[in-house]
């Protein structure tokens, strides 16, 4: 069993055991809910039937301690919580409407506060191992009226009972056909620490490499794949130049690669007309 890490029996005491399922009217309400990963990812998820809750999968790759967590849709964030060294850890619930809610738990790091809004793909924390954990994944969630239910992503439920993997179609604005992800354009040694959508057009991801010091921006095209159409990325190491990659593209702008360890950078791209600039920060990530 490649599972890390497994959630301790005591998150029974903050949620029900043994969800229900949701039924057709239920589920016809639900939100399209994708991974809770940025897209593009591939996650092994693993469902079994003495988890609390029993309908809740915990989620691992390689090395994934630190990994951005986003919302699986849109919301309104509803719990921020640590229970220190018990159940959940650090955990983040999200109110979808409609009796609908997902959770996240195990968090090493919490981005957002509760009342704030999220739309979908917007990173809310970063996988960890806190609360009843014995190793860096992330236990997600999918509630109907407080229960825990069956998963879907894209509309298609999960495996239960046992081990599969998936890939993230979690893009920020729908489906995207690239057939390739920020970490294949920066290269080997590179993972997601931030992103942002830009609308329905693609979406701008910050990459860091630990084994070398370098980070890497690249801009990622949802729309007109395969067509040659105007993005950019750049990359701005604070104290240094700005270092940018502007044109025609047919799958994505950069990858726009500068050493910074330990120093803040900012970042950000555009595709089409939709655009993007950060503060500077991710000082040393």
């Amino acid at each position: 069993m490649k599972l890390k890490g497994l959630v301790a029996a005591g998150i029974g005491l903050l949620v029900s055991v043994g969800g229900m399922t949701a039924g057709a009217g239920e589920a016809q309400a639900a939100p399209t809910f994708q991974m809770p990963f940025p897209c593009g990812q591939t996650w092994e998820g693993q469902t079994r039937t003495n988890h609390s809750p029993a309908n809740s999968v915990d989620f691992n790759r390689a090395n994934d301690n630190g990994d951005p967590v986003v919302a699986s849709a849109a919301g309104k964030v509803s719990r921020v919580a640590n229970t220190g060294s018990t159940s959940y850890g650090r955990w983040i619930e999200i109110d979808h409407g409609g009796g609908w809610t997902t959770r996240y738990a195990h968090l090493s790091s919490q981005k957002v506060s509760v009342g704030q809004r999220v739309s979908q793909g917007q990173a809310i924390g970063n996988v960890g191992s806190t609360g009843g954990s014995t190793g860096p994944h992330l236990h997600f969630e999918e509630r109907y009226n407080g229960s825990a239910v069956k998963i879907k992503f894209n509309g298609s439920q999960i495996r239960y009972w046992g081990t599969a993997n998936y890939t993230s179609k979690n893009c920020g604005g729908g489906d995207s056909k690239n057939p390739y992800t920020a970490e294949q354009a920066c290269g080997d040694g590179y993972k997601v620490v931030d992103s942002q959508g830009l609308g329905s057009e693609g979406r701008v991801y910050l990459l860091y490499n630990k084994g070398n010091g370098y980070n890497c921006v690249v801009s990622m095209k949802h729309t007109a794949i395969g067509k040659k159409t105007a993005a950019s990325a750049f990359l701005e190491v604070k104290g240094e130049k700005r270092v940018t990659d502007s044109g025609s593209f047919s799958y994505y702008a950069g990858p726009v690669k500068k050493k910074a360890p330990g120093k803040c950078v900012k970042w950000g791209g555009s595709v089409g007309s939709k655009s993007y600039t950060s503060p500077f920060e991710h000082c040393g990530s």
